[in-house]
């Protein structure tokens, strides 16, 4: 059973290829579980990507916040912003009205000015919390090395100034909590060189504390978090189309949630501060205040020197643990249209649009060694990447030397030629993604890319008429590819909703994008029995035992 291009007309988007609905359960979804777990080199991971399964079973891939932490840090971001200016509407900068104005906040407005200060409390607890399940999670993953060091290092700033703003905030509101947070953050700078413990314990004297001192909070407590976001800002520059907001069903739930909890226990003063009385019991924040009973208990220089280690690890993290790394994309001038569309789908901004030496109008693409990836995603976007071209020698416009689409076709054909049986099946697969190695038989042929965005939509094609039956598009996890937009650009161009698209030609019943949640060996038998009941006609080229297979080129 052969597929002829033409024989077949173009129908709706949602009825051109497959993308399995199904469920998690099963013998196949569990081996594709445990086949992406054993992609993840070290425990670690591996532990973190069952986790995140499990939260796909509670919430859904589309909701899960484990993989939506950085949209979720600007979002709790701006709560805090929101709330923190409809607070600070109301605070009084003095000594005498910050304690009595934030206390009044929560009497005489307790559905309103009480619960938008619960909100600011903990939206930032829960700023800080998605920012360090994020760090963890790139941690586990590997994803702090090569190409990836400067997001890395620009995010390690961002603690320091998390802690500070936080600290700020605490002390502004001049309760018990306050003048502790006052009297040990004073020892703690005074065991640093050029610090005087007791010039600085002055800004915590009844004789010498002056309005002036609340002024530089407030100072401190709006610049500082401006510096945070301006760092932010730059953490994510190196990322194109970095999600700033998290999916809408979450957000609303996540907002509900912090409503909720200031409804149920409002975030309240402590007592007021009394300079002349240390403070003996407290309530604490563990999210921002983590240090200071150790800080408290031990020395200052001791948390110093743990703090200041730990920071330097964390920045020197990318270049500790080293490994081999992706050949970068290369561009071939002779074969570059300067269509723009690997500048478009480049998931790390690594590819930039240059005039072409020579014309005012035509561009060439350039790519930045440093910034490439190796995910050659720029390569399933090319529209020279098409496996139909009479060339001698078969090149596009942007490839990886790892693999050419030379190669890509060679190895297509070769795969697809030793297969027997009434249907034969290619599966693709990602180097990154569960191993579709075990798939392989008499009737299923299976090829692996540095990424499933790297697969040309005309590759599918030539698949099918080359011989295949049906071709299986196996990509990572929804939410959880290595490269961010491989199984998204792949699952719109095999759509055709994005360039380079599948052509109209191509029957969708013969293509089957899935997913790990779906379960790769349950899939595949249902392709196979959807492939045997489809009653196509034998059109094109003859691909029949015992005779032979030419390359289909032009």
């Amino acid at each position: 059973m052969t597929y002829s291009a033409g024989s077949v007309s173009r129908g709706p988007i949602t009825d051109r290829f497959s993308i399995p609905n199904g469920g998690t359960g099963g013998a196949g979804a569990s081996a594709a579980r445990d086949a992406h777990a054993a992609g993840r080199r070290n425990p670690f991971g591996r532990a973190f990507l069952r986790l995140e399964q499990w939260f796909d079973g509670s919430f859904g891939a589309a909701s899960n916040p484990l993989r939506q932490l950085g949209a979720l840090g600007f979002y709790f971001f701006w709560v805090v912003t929101a709330s923190g200016i409809y607070v600070y509407i109301f605070f009084d900068t003095s000594i005498v009205g910050a304690y009595e104005s934030l206390a009044a906040l929560g009497r005489d407005q307790p559905y309103i000015g009480g619960v938008m200060r619960s909100v600011h409390r903990y939206a930032s607890d829960a700023f800080v919390v998605v920012m360090v399940v994020h760090l963890v999670r790139e941690l586990a993953y590997g994803r702090f090395r090569g190409f990836r060091w400067f997001s890395w290092l620009t995010g390690v700033p961002l603690l320091w100034l998390t802690f500070a703003s936080g600290l700020v905030g605490y002390w502004l509101v001049w309760d018990q909590l306050a003048q502790f947070i006052g009297l040990t953050t004073t020892d703690w700078f005074g065991a640093l060189p050029g610090f005087d413990v007791s010039m600085v314990r002055n800004f915590l004297v009844d004789d010498t504390l002056s309005d002036r001192f609340f002024s530089l909070l407030v100072f401190m407590h709006i610049g500082v978090p401006l510096m945070l976001l301006l760092g932010m800002w730059i953490h994510i520059q190196r990322m194109t189309g970095a999600k700033t907001l998290p999916e809408r069903r979450l957000g609303c739930a996540t907002l509900g949630m912090l409503v909720v909890l200031s409804l149920v226990k409002p975030a309240l003063s402590q007592a007021s501060v009394d300079l002349a009385v240390e403070p003996a019991r407290l309530d604490f924040d563990w999210f921002y205040l983590f240090a200071y009973p150790w800080i408290y208990r031990s020395s200052a220089g001791a948390a110093w020197f743990v703090l200041a280690a730990l920071t330097g690890l964390l920045c020197l993290a990318p270049w500790m643990v080293l490994r081999a790394r992706a050949q970068p994309a290369v561009v071939d001038p002779s074969n570059c249209n300067g269509c723009g569309r690997c500048f478009a789908d480049c998931p790390y901004g690594a590819v930039v649009m240059q005039p072409r030496a020579g014309s005012r109008t035509q561009q060439l693409a350039v790519v930045s060694g440093d910034l490439c990836a190796g995910c050659g995603i720029c390569t399933g976007a090319c529209p020279s990447s098409t496996p139909f071209r009479s060339i001698d020698i078969l090149k596009t416009g942007i490839e990886m030397p790892q693999l050419s689409i030379a190669e890509l076709r060679a190895r297509m054909e070769r795969r697809i030629g030793q297969l027997e049986g009434q249907t034969r099946i290619l599966v693709v697969g990602c180097d990154r993604g569960p191993n579709v190695a075990p798939l392989c038989g008499p009737d299923v042929a299976t090829i692996r890319l540095p990424c499933i965005g790297m697969l040309p939509p005309a590759f599918i094609e030539y698949g099918l008429r080359y011989g295949a039956d049906g071709v299986m598009v196996a990509g990572c996890g929804e939410g959880d590819c290595e490269f961010r937009f491989g199984v998204e650009w792949t699952r719109l161009r095999i759509a055709g909703a994005r360039e380079p698209a599948l052509r109209a030609s191509v029957p969708g019943e013969r293509v089957k994008l899935v997913l790990p949640q779906d379960g790769f060996a349950r899939e595949l038998e249902e392709f196979r029995l959807r492939l045997k009941a489809l009653d196509a006609p034998t059109i094109g080229i003859d691909l029949g035992r015992g005779r032979k297979r030419e390359p289909i080129h032009g």
